[in-house]
């Protein structure tokens, strides 16, 4: 998936499914291997219950895969998602440091000349006041 396909609503997602503490640990801890929620819910002070729904929405964003071996769900980082995230933020970042580029140098253009958009001060360089 391409980050111009991303809809609002994916991009929506992601984010919140990041924005998270739990969600974000749980992420970084399944990059390094796949686990199962019952491993993933020892780590937290949390129900095992409350560990599956953090585990949904990730999935939901896409943000994790989940599969089953016997009894057990394996869940497992999608890195593309990681990197489409990441992306999505790298074209946010380049947008705003566009904009704030355009007004320095709109500011620096109105340090150098100050009395370029003063009409007053035409007349006062002209010999006076009228």
């Amino acid at each position: 998936m391409v980050v111009d396909e991303l809809t609002d609503e994916v991009v929506d997602h992601l984010f919140h499914a990041l924005a998270d503490a739990t969600r974000r640990d749980i992420v970084r801890r399944c990059v390094r291997e796949e686990l199962s929620v019952s491993r993933l819910a020892e780590a937290y002070p949390m129900s095992f219950a409350a560990v599956q729904k953090h585990v949904a929405v990730l999935h939901r964003a896409g943000l994790v895969t989940k599969r089953r071996s016997g009894r057990q769900q394996l869940v497992r980082t999608d890195l593309d998602a990681v990197r489409r995230a990441r992306q999505v933020l790298d074209e946010l970042e380049a947008t705003w440091r566009a904009r704030v580029d355009r007004m320095a140098r709109l500011l620096a253009h109105d340090d150098a000349d100050p009395a370029a958009d003063d009409p007053a001060a035409d007349d006062r360089g002209r010999g006076g006041n009228r």
